[in-house]
């Protein structure tokens, strides 16, 4: 049976990881974050859901709660993430129009 061209691709644990801390932190939908990062939502919604059991396992084994500090710490980061990677993905949609001048 052919499958028609198709490859499928390998992504790193570290990858997947960070894609789905793309959705976690922000609140980016899933459908936006895998477009950006042209991976399938379908994928992505996995990584989501495996690395929210992670961190919801980890947040199990310890019976302290964020201090208000940590917490306020915790949005302050989030936020600056969030805008990084809308910086980011502005530059990389500038740097697309430039023109490449060879041996300039």
């Amino acid at each position: 049976m052919s499958d028609m061209g198709a490859t499928r691709r390998k992504f790193t644990l570290e990858f997947k990881t960070e894609a789905a801390h793309r959705v976690i932190d922000t609140g980016r939908s899933i459908a936006d974050v895998s477009a950006e990062l042209s991976v399938a939502d379908s994928s992505l919604a996995r990584w989501v859901r495996e690395e929210r059991r992670r961190l919801d396992a980890v947040a199990g084994s310890t019976d302290e709660p964020l201090s208000a500090a940590e917490r306020t710490e915790l949005l302050r980061l989030r936020r600056q993430v969030a805008e990084q990677d809308k910086d980011l993905a502005f530059l990389g949609k500038v740097a697309m129009t430039w023109p490449v001048t060879i041996g300039g």
